[in-house]
């Protein structure tokens, strides 16, 4: 019996701005809490988390049953690593640290079958077409994938308008964190020359016709974001709520 895949992120971009948050816990059952809060898109992460492929797959699995939409940032733009998630059946791929249009082209053979990329033929064995059940998914491979790439460095500023240029780069998704770590301003998110360029990143990519999201816990930071012309913005990680809530409870009932 042929199934059906969701469409992929990039098709939800041309309405509302999307709200999202990471999910970086690597478990199920607070994934699927989060699954069903009424936000957009959930960023699974294997970059900054315990998260093994068997884990990315069973987030996948559980958050299926709920109307919200997964992306999986990948560790690297490693060409293995992103087969890997992808066979797996991540349809929406964020690769960190990219700083120039060569390694976004690099990133983009990397997702796509021959003759256009270097993808490894595994459908028949993965979750991806669903065990060959999904019709036509060899062929029509890229219409159920789309693929983000993260601009997070000084390198990756200035080459934004590059970047978001090479056919086949979906979106672009600005880190503020690691961006002022790599202009000597660790931690410091919101300063304004950090903010300056991520506005200036939003220009370029936004030039190319390409939408642009960014990481924003700042609620303020995030509106301002979002005024700019961010089209999709994670606003808080399930081990961020899980910290401030369990030290909000423990001020309210203090020893």
């Amino acid at each position: 019996m042929p199934l059906r895949l969701d469409p992929p992120f990039r098709d939800k971009l041309s309405g509302r701005p999307l709200i999202g948050m990471w999910v970086t816990s690597g478990s199920p059952v607070v994934a699927e809490i989060c699954a069903g809060s009424g936000l957009d898109w959930l960023l699974i992460d294997t970059e900054h988390s315990p998260a093994t492929l068997e884990t990315v797959q069973s987030l996948l699995q559980t958050i299926a049953a709920y109307p919200i939409t997964p992306m999986v940032r990948a560790p690297s733009g490693d060409a293995v690593a992103l087969k890997q998630l992808l066979d797996l059946g991540a349809q929406n791929l964020l690769v960190p640290m990219v700083d120039s249009a060569e390694e976004a082209e690099a990133v983009v053979r990397a997702v796509r079958y021959p003759p256009r990329g270097i993808r490894g033929v595994g459908s028949a064995l993965s979750r991806s077409a669903r065990w060959n059940r999904v019709e036509g998914y060899l062929p029509n491979a890229d219409e159920f994938t789309s693929l983000f790439v993260q601009i997070e460095s000084t390198a990756g500023v200035a080459a934004a308008a590059g970047i978001a240029a090479v056919d086949g780069v979906d979106g672009v998704f600005v880190g503020p964190s690691d961006l002022a770590a790599s202009m000597g301003l660790l931690g410091q998110q919101t300063h304004p020359d950090v903010t300056a360029a991520v506005l200036g990143t939003f220009e370029a990519v936004r030039a190319h016709g390409k939408p642009v999201g960014v990481n924003a816990f700042d609620p303020a930071q995030a509106q301002r974001y979002l005024d700019a012309g961010a089209s999709f913005v994670l606003v808080g990680a399930d081990v961020t709520l899980l910290a401030q809530g369990s030290e909000a409870l423990a001020r309210r009932h203090p020893a």
